[in-house]
């Protein structure tokens, strides 16, 4: 399910009905608010929801979820304060299935892998470190790759996670020499022109909070070169 229903205003609409609407962020938009005090993508949800069916007053729009401010892909939003708390327990319960593309410099040592690692935040920097035994503070996280393409330059990973950390895939990747295309925070050696890093949330399976119903939703890449030669 890839299609995109809409892009107005810029909005990739990858699938709605009356309990959920998924849309495929770009690079730069935050999910909520935060200090910067810059929109969030949430409002422009609740914009489009408002214009397209005419809703006066506030729109319910309910966070489930979120991805870094560089990173691309799929995010879900409630629509209903029934679908909301449903939402919430698949994926804290990890009943959602997430697939992540990553474009990284280096070839990992394996074909396929499962890495674990403990991670530690540091708000400070707003960073994560990744430590191969436990340490005070850090929460343990395991992801599993397997190399997809091997492009001119890079290599693309497919990426499926097991626990969902603070920049879990950017950190664990970056320790095993992996970087990810234009992450200058955990070591990539230059940016991206548009202040994004090649890490997208590419597919989504789960079943319907309220339908009971099957969902895959797959989010279209990014238009650039590098996103282009990996399909």
């Amino acid at each position: 399910m890839s299609k995109i229903l809409s892009n107005k205003n810029n909005l990739q609409v990858l699938y709605e009905d009356n309990h959920i609407i998924i849309v495929n962020k770009r690079a730069g938009d935050i999910v909520q608010g935060d200090k910067t005090g810059d929109k969030p993508l949430s409002d422009v949800v609740k914009e489009y929801i408002a214009e397209k069916y005419n809703k006066p007053g506030n729109v319910f729009l309910g966070v489930v979820h979120r991805l870094d401010r560089p990173t691309t892909g799929i995010i879900v939003f409630a629509r209903t304060s029934k679908a909301l708390p449903r939402l919430n327990a698949l994926f804290a319960e990890k009943k959602a299935k997430k697939t992540y593309w990553a474009v990284v410099k280096n070839t990992p040592p394996k074909q396929q892998d499962t890495l674990t690692h403990w991670l530690r935040k540091n708000p400070k920097n707003n960073k994560s470190t990744a430590f191969t035994k436990e340490v005070t503070g850090s929460k343990k996280a395991i992801l599993d790759y397997t190399i997809k393409k091997t492009l001119d330059r890079y290599v693309l990973l497919e990426i499926a996670l097991h626990t969902g950390r603070h920049h879990q895939i950017r950190a664990q990747l970056s320790s095993i020499g992996c970087k990810i295309k234009g992450d200058l925070k955990y070591g990539f050696d230059r940016s991206n022109k548009d202040a994004s890093i090649h890490l997208h949330a590419r597919k989504l399976v789960f079943t319907h909070p309220v339908k009971k119903e099957p969902l895959e939703i797959i989010a279209p890449l990014p238009n650039d070169p590098v996103w282009n030669a990996c399909v």
